[in-house]
């Protein structure tokens, strides 16, 4: 075998598996317990052994950043699955849940991340586009099918977001965003 076809050559169906059971269970690991949680336990969580959990991440670091772009991808992705399947309010509403689920995780994961130079600054700093890409997919959608006011656009919801956001890092957080959320779906819909 070549060198370019060592390159090029797609990881194995268990090493992919095995990378996602880690990422599975650092997320849940970190929720529990915080970025400090124990290398060995996300690899018994995964029910692997912890060489492969230094294969796939050789530092906490690179957990770290990977389980957070793992957000991030999964979140910008959804839009497009809740378009596909919803109305576009409904999608919309939706994403905007998976948004908090999203803070909750980042909560958690982001101070460590800036905290970290190289890999975890790049993968907080590449965040932000993308999921301001998929709430301006989710609003401009919203708008058009009459979900939401058409004088509101993705900054207007951007802007009130930044207010449901106050306090992701208090405990308490997650309920009083979440019937924010459907209030701020509510105020959204056009006048009758």
């Amino acid at each position: 075998m070549s060198i370019s076809d060592d390159r090029t050559r797609k990881p194995r169906a268990d090493s992919l598996r095995n990378r996602e059971q880690l990422l599975e269970a650092a997320k849940a690991a970190f929720a529990a317990v915080g970025a400090d949680a124990p290398l060995e336990e996300i690899a018994r969580r995964a029910g692997l052994g912890i060489g492969t959990l230094y294969r796939h991440f050789p530092t906490r670091d690179a957990l770290l950043a990977a389980v957070y772009r793992r957000e991030v991808e999964q979140l910008s992705a959804s839009a497009e699955t809740l378009l596909a399947t919803r109305p576009p309010g409904e999608a919309l509403k939706a994403w905007l849940h998976l948004l908090v689920d999203y803070m909750a995780t980042k909560r958690v994961i982001a101070p460590a991340l800036q905290a970290s130079p190289g890999e975890g600054q790049a993968a907080y700093a590449a965040s932000g586009p993308a999921i301001a890409e998929a709430m301006d997919r989710l609003a401009r959608a919203a708008a058009a099918n009459g979900d939401i006011r058409a004088d509101v656009g993705p900054d207007d919801l951007y802007r009130m977001l930044i207010g449901v956001s106050y306090g992701y890092d208090r405990p308490d957080w997650e309920p009083s965003a979440r019937r924010l959320i459907d209030i701020l779906m509510a105020g959204l819909k056009p006048p009758a």
